[in-house]
């Protein structure tokens, strides 16, 4: 192939299906406008036993987090503890209260993370049309302030992919279709009805915790992989959310073309689908696994990092 002709994302998506504009000329939220209130209800209604995971990998550990290539792991420092009273750097509050202070510096995406509709694009424009200048400086349209004031609230599923095939983790660079998500369900028991937020697990957060799995320059993470069918199902489907244990929620290079984060650009940015990257899933799916009820109602909500690109995040699953 010529470099004239050499793929791009512009003719890769050219007839896929799109939702700019589908909620209004001004919408920061996509598909999250798929979660009605009666999607909320359903989801609470789906809860069984009333047990509850947190979802949230720790951030600044001793050993180093895992991160997306191109970043650096979140610091953590201490302002103030006892050694500090002890020194007499500080000095008890009136009536003798001590404390301890910290400081966390990092990513936006730093840990378990959801991302604001505009962290990605081409062609010069964001989700909804938005021009892609308007990230100068910090996010004025599509952030992530519009999706942490809205929440994100539903029927969550848990499609265990890695114990599906047999495995604790997938592979490096290992694919999957919607089509192995359906057969998932199908073997677990559950159904993936419209508006269903999904979580996927491949084991990768977990190996990468382990030590099993490293971030290095060849970094090529398992999981989705892009096609046209894929694209409408997600679409069909109403897919408000996608939550994934891996740093980016998709295999990193799309296998047929070599293009990068492809669903990034036809789910995000084309769709609206929010997508929360870095769940801890290890827990959860053992817990399904053994009772076999995949379903539950999930919530969560970023914080409100002002003009940000994404926000940490511990999302809620209860069974």
């Amino acid at each position: 192939m010529s470099a004239t002709d050499a793929m791009t994302l512009k003719r890769l998506l050219a007839d896929a299906p799109n939702r700019w504009g589908h909620w209004g000329a001004d919408d920061e939220i996509g598909a999250l406008n798929y979660l009605t209130p009666e999607q909320v209800m359903y989801g609470l209604a789906s809860v069984r036993q009333g047990r509850s995971f947190t979802l949230g990998v720790p951030i600044a550990t001793h050993e180093g987090d895992a991160v997306f290539p191109g970043r650096w792991p979140a610091k953590h420092f201490m302002v103030a503890d006892k050694a500090g009273f002890e020194n007499g750097h500080w000095h008890p509050l009136p009536g003798g209260l001590e404390f301890a202070d910290d400081y966390v510096t990092g990513f936006a995406q730093a840990g378990t993370h959801c991302d604001a509709l505009g962290h990605m694009w081409f062609d010069d424009t964001l989700w909804n049309g938005f021009a892609a200048s308007s990230t100068n400086g910090g996010m004025t349209k599509a952030g992530i302030i519009p999706i942490a004031e809205r929440g994100i609230a539903g029927r969550g599923v848990l499609l265990d992919i890695a114990r599906f095939r047999g495995k604790p983790v997938l592979d490096r660079a290992e694919t999957f279709t919607h089509l192995d998500l359906v057969e998932c369900a199908r073997a677990q028991g559950v159904e993936i009805l419209p508006r269903s937020i999904l979580l996927i697990r491949t084991g990768w957060v977990g190996a990468l915790a382990a030590g099993l799995q490293r971030v290095g320059e060849d970094y090529w993470e398992p999981g989705l992989t892009f096609s046209p069918d894929l694209v409408r199902w997600f679409d069909e489907m109403q897919i408000p959310s996608l939550v994934t244990d891996t740093l980016a929620n998709e295999t990193t290079y799309e296998p047929g073309t070599g293009l990068m984060l492809v669903l990034h650009a036809a789910l995000m940015r084309n769709l609206g689908i929010v997508f929360t990257e870095m769940a801890a899933l290890d827990a959860l799916a053992a817990d399904c696994a053994a009772d076999r009820r995949y379903e539950g109602f999930y919530c969560t909500a970023p914080i409100k990092v002002s003009k940000g690109t994404g926000g940490a995040a511990n999302p809620l699953f209860i069974k």
